[in-house]
């Protein structure tokens, strides 16, 4: 079983950006999913997450900018992110909230001009 996160890249301040996390498996069903991210130096820290149905929460530091969504009968979820600062420069990755299972390589997200 493997999370798969993809979407990243460069992108100027202000920009958007949109991250996919596909699983192999069906690791979603029932489970609440997170994005995660860790930029360097710093320690991973969750930024959003959603429950199996509904059920959203957001770090203050992205709340009004990202959007985490999540499509149970492709086992993917997505992060949504938009008007983008230097500091959500970061790799991001996706997990379980409860009971993690290994983490993928996750997606670098660089925010420059």
């Amino acid at each position: 079983v493997q999370l798969q996160a993809s979407g990243g890249g460069l992108v100027q301040p202000g920009g958007s950006l949109r991250l996919s996390c596909a699983a192999s498996g069906s690791i979603f069903s029932g489970y609440t999913m997170g994005w995660y991210r860790q930029a360097p130096g710093k320690q991973r820290e969750l930024v959003a997450s959603i429950g199996p149905s509904s059920g959203l929460n957001y770090a203050n530091s992205v709340k009004g900018r990202f959007t985490i969504s999540r499509d149970n009968a492709k086992n993917t979820v997505y992060l949504q992110m938009n008007n983008l600062k230097p500091e959500d420069t970061a790799v991001y990755y996706c997990n379980r909230l409860i009971a993690p299972i290994s983490w993928g390589q996750g997606t670098l997200v660089t925010v420059s001009s």
